[in-house]
């Protein structure tokens, strides 16, 4: 990729906010840097499962999806075997006749899934699509090289998304914690027992209704504060 591309997706980086705006904006600059793209779209693994994380604007919808259901199809096949796929012409592929036959019905001719290295996950491709036979032919070695660049672009945004994650999973328990003892002393000062025996009532309690322990505590807590909270207005 020649010094302006690797200037343009590092500038994409700054600017953008988000995960989903990154990828969105890396999708649109491969199909205007790689000939005869029309569409593009990530491919990653998460969770023990493909997902499309971002398309370009013309995506045909379900295109990807249809891979993932039937677990074939040149994304999935080069996210997960880290071999690059080529489909000169959907019209004359015999390996995933399903996949190929939506392909044509959407109007795409042309497929090319390049794998790319994603840092923290096992598996990861990114897809261009033309809606000519042989279309990407001449565009395989610019995909390659966007896909190279991309790579970096793509792991920093999951690793930025997983800290995410992972900070609004220590709020989330932090806020859960504070809730649970605020019911445990509820109980014990209204059942005189001590701090295990009030958790454990909780707990069976939640298990018998078939609802979260924090959810079960959140509204023993608000019913006794509700009084409170109409004194004091």
């Amino acid at each position: 990729m020649n010094p302006e591309t690797s200037d343009t997706l590092d500038q994409a980086m700054v600017r953008s906010s988000g995960l989903d705006t990154l990828l969105r904006d890396l999708t649109d600059r491969a199909v205007r840097e790689v000939p005869g793209a029309t569409a593009c779209s990530i491919t990653v693994r998460r969770s023990g499962r493909l997902l499309t994380l971002a398309g370009s604007d013309g995506m045909p919808s379900g295109l990807d999806l249809r891979q993932y259901e039937n677990g074939s199809g040149p994304c999935v096949e080069a996210a997960e075997t880290d071999t690059e796929q080529y489909v000169p012409d959907t019209g004359a592929e015999t390996r995933w006749p399903s996949y190929t036959a939506y392909a044509l019905s959407v109007g795409v001719r042309c497929v090319l899934a390049v794998p790319v290295a994603v840092e923290g996950e096992r598996g990861a491709a990114i897809n261009f699509y033309g809606v000519r036979a042989e279309a990407l032919g001449t565009g395989r070695e610019a995909a390659r090289a966007f896909a190279a660049r991309a790579a970096d672009a793509i792991s920093v945004a999951l690793r930025i998304e997983r800290r995410r994650e992972s900070a609004a999973d220590v709020r989330t328990a932090l806020l859960s914690r504070s809730v649970i003892d605020q019911a445990i002393g509820i109980l014990m000062a209204r059942e005189r027992i001590d701090a295990r025996d009030a958790l454990e009532r909780l707990r069976r309690v939640s298990q018998d209704r078939n609802v979260k322990l924090r959810d079960l505590c959140g509204q023993l807590v608000a019913k006794v504060s509700a009084p409170d909270s109409r004194r004091r207005q």
